[in-house]
């Protein structure tokens, strides 16, 4: 049985935008199914319309569906993606995270495997406290963490970070570079490995 991996992100101007897409991608190559959704905007319009990258990039995502939690509920394994904010997960991700209280209650996310990824404008921008952040919901859940660990060579390549792929825009230019989509897709393959041999091992 295939798993079934939920690629789940906020995006402002279309880091992690792109950084979803190419995990996706290495989670479909490895044989999963992938979902990949963005969490509901919480921003107001004039926001938005101050930033020409925030606005263009809202555009160009309207398409991808808004996540729910049917996409939880459906998921074998979760990527999650947010960019920093002063070293911590975005309030849009942290707004659909809030609201899964029910779904722990009822055991959603026991042993499902969980692995973030994330965008700042500085290679030390806080994008390891980000991840750390972001990992404290695997521990509530009870879920297994899958970081990326240097478990192949495009994660040094990378800017080096095994907590999770994370995209510096000063570094690697607005928009990830192709050494950060390498990881990326090692990361969604890697993932989608993972979540397989736990659920083959689940089926014996």
């Amino acid at each position: 049985m295939s798993p079934k991996i939920a690629v789940i992100y906020y995006s402002s101007t279309g880091s992690v935008h792109a950084l979803a897409g190419a995990l996706a991608e290495g989670a479909e190559k490895a044989g999963a199914e992938v979902r990949v959704r963005r969490v509901a905007e919480l921003a107001p319009e004039s926001a938005i319309d101050a930033n020409p990258a925030w606005r263009a990039h809202a555009g160009e995502s309207a398409d991808v569906p808004v996540a729910d939690h049917d996409d939880l509920r459906w998921a074998d394994g979760y990527a999650f993606g947010t960019p920093t904010r002063f070293g911590n997960v975005a309030a849009q991700l942290k707004q659909f995270l809030d609201s899964t209280g029910q779904l722990w209650l009822d055991g959603t996310f026991t042993s499902k495997p969980f692995t973030g990824f994330t965008s700042t404008i500085n290679l030390h921008g806080g994008s390891e406290a980000t991840l750390i952040a972001l990992y404290l919901q695997a521990f509530h859940w009870g879920s297994v963490l899958v970081p990326p660990g240097y478990n192949d060579v495009s994660v040094p390549d990378a800017y080096g970070n095994p907590y999770g792929v994370s995209h510096p825009t000063k570094v690697g230019g607005a928009r990830p570079d192709e050494k950060a989509l390498s990881a990326a897709r090692f990361q969604g393959r890697y993932l989608a490995t993972i979540t397989g041999q736990l659920l083959a091992g689940l089926q014996n």
